[in-house]
């Protein structure tokens, strides 16, 4: 029973990977782009909803069944190191972080998923 504990406290206290991601639609090339503070859980929760129809973005979701799960890729674009200091918040940095991936893939409109204007 202790190692269970140890575990579930390990796993607790282990830091989560922030940084932005892209979820690629590699048949058309249109892709999505968003930023997460849980890098590995926020994949996972597109996964999810996509696997289950009920995910936010009505033409990804729309291209998912068109196309199928095998047609897309989910991949880290850029990774965010937090500072030290403990009452850092990255909300900030990860929001320019995010805005710098967007202008530069700009996925709206026929290239992607996202909206422009709009966090997802």
């Amino acid at each position: 029973m202790n190692d269970r504990r140890e575990l579930t406290r390990q796993y607790k206290e282990t830091p989560r990977q922030m940084g932005i991601y892209r979820i690629q639609n590699i048949a058309n090339g249109k892709c999505f782009v968003g930023a997460a503070r849980d890098l590995p859980g926020r994949i996972n929760s597109h996964r999810f909803q996509l696997r289950m129809k009920v995910h936010r973005n009505e033409l990804l979701q729309q291209e998912w069944e068109d196309y199928g799960a095998d047609a897309f890729v989910f991949e880290v674009l850029d990774t965010l190191t937090p500072n030290d200091l403990p009452d850092y918040d990255p909300t900030e940095d990860l929001q320019v972080l995010e805005d710098l991936w967007l202008q530069k893939l700009r996925p709206f409109g026929d290239h992607g998923y996202n909206r422009e204007g709009r966090r997802f």
